[in-house]
């Protein structure tokens, strides 16, 4: 397994895209992606120094789950993967943004305009 993934400015992955976590056992659905890191110097330094990412890289919001629960997590872009299984998530949230999974990729649900 490559412990240091080149690390890239440009997104890899999209909203709707079904994911998991190179490193820990999660995975979840992208709802939303900065462009770097946007998050408190806090939960920043919360991480452990050995296995803290770099800033400079796009940053994932997920619905995500583990066996346990389901959670949102924030995520950077060297630490993720595409999850091919094709499963569904079953955050409870995930219906509430998109509608039907194919492929790994969840559809954004239409929004009404007034």
């Amino acid at each position: 397994m490559d412990t240091h993934p080149q690390i890239t400015k440009k997104a890899l992955f999209s909203i709707g895209q079904v994911v998991k976590h190179r490193v820990f056992s999660f995975r979840g659905v992208i709802f939303d992606v900065d462009p770097e890191f946007a998050n408190s110097e806090e939960w920043w330094e919360s991480i452990p120094l050995e296995i803290r990412p770099e800033k400079e890289q796009p940053f994932y919001h997920l619905l995500a789950e583990n066996d346990d629960s389901s959670y949102k997590a924030y995520v950077s872009q060297q630490n993720l993967v595409p999850d091919n299984s094709d499963d569904p998530i079953e955050h409870p949230d995930v219906t509430e943004l998109f509608d039907d999974l194919s492929e790994g990729q969840y559809n954004i649900k239409a929004i009404a305009k007034h």
